[in-house]
């Protein structure tokens, strides 16, 4: 395959807060070194990336996440396109039929159990409904710079048990002995550095079960309320899918969660997922 042209593209902020969309790559092309890193720039500038208008397979999404990483597996529940790298996320029972359930609706970061949390999730849009079914995040960034200084002092140094295991039991779900095996707790800052801006960010969401060494009932209404703060709709973008969007968003200092503002019963919701390893958080 010889290589790829560079393309013209247009990079235009989606809100005041975060988020940007991109318009004019194909990505089912490969990408060559200067728009790699142009594309790349732009997600860590923005967070949140949205490529209108593509139409990729599963195996062209693989390819196109992995010109910036290394693709993180799912956990054995999370896949269903009979590859561990991509994950359908859906509202489908086993019928295929809409279910009427809506996952994800609680605010996290991707695979922060993990020892190397998720560095971004690609996620495709494949059936959308007509109306809602909308993707919220929230800037880490901001939720701890607007922290006062006693708070931030408060916060330097602690750390939180992040763990599949107890997120699920928050949902009152139970986790598998090869779920819990594949994804033991695991101790991560609650303020992290991220590693290319170097600016400094909450690091939760339902994974984070309790403050590491100290009480559970603790730590978990210390969260509560961090988690309150941080999500406040000043800190907030909401994305509105169109059908073709393709989402590439920094987990390193971002929250989000699903939105369940469509008829869920009734209509299908259909994005394929891809995460990329990142780094230790420090």
């Amino acid at each position: 395959m010889s290589a790829a042209l560079q393309e013209a593209f247009t990079i235009r902020p989606l809100s005041a807060v975060l988020g940007a969309e991109v318009v004019g790559l194909d990505l089912a092309r490969p990408l060559d070194a200067a728009t790699r890193r142009a594309v790349y720039d732009a997600f860590v500038r923005h967070q949140v990336l949205c490529f209108r208008d593509q139409a990729l397979t599963p195996a062209q999404q693989i390819a196109f996440s992995e010109q910036f990483g290394t693709l993180e597996r799912h956990i054995a529940r999370n896949r269903g396109t009979g590859n561990p790298l991509v994950h359908t996320v859906s509202n489908l029972g086993a019928d295929g039929r809409p279910s009427g359930k809506v996952g994800s609706q609680a605010w996290h970061t991707d695979k922060s159990f993990r020892p190397e949390p998720s560095l971004a999730t690609i996620l495709h849009a494949v059936t959308m409904p007509p109306d809602g079914g909308d993707t919220c995040f929230a800037d880490m960034y901001a939720a701890y710079d607007t922290l006062s200084d006693a708070e931030k002092a408060e916060l330097d140094g602690v750390r939180v048990i992040h763990s599949w295991e107890l997120s699920q039991q928050k949902h009152g779900l139970t986790a598998t002995p090869e779920e819990i095996a594949d994804a033991p707790p695991m101790s991560q800052p609650l303020v992290r550095v991220h590693p290319d801006t170097r600016r400094k960010c909450l690091f939760m969401g339902v994974h984070a079960s309790h403050f590491d060494g100290r009480p559970m009932a603790e730590g978990r209404a210390r969260l509560a309320a961090l988690e309150a703060h941080a999500t406040e709709e000043r800190f907030v973008y909401r994305h509105h899918w169109r059908a073709g969007d393709v989402l590439m968003w920094d987990n390193r200092c971002l929250l989000h969660r699903a939105d369940a503002n469509f008829d869920a019963a009734h209509h299908p919701r259909v994005l394929h997922r891809t995460c990329l390893r990142g780094t230790a958080p420090a």
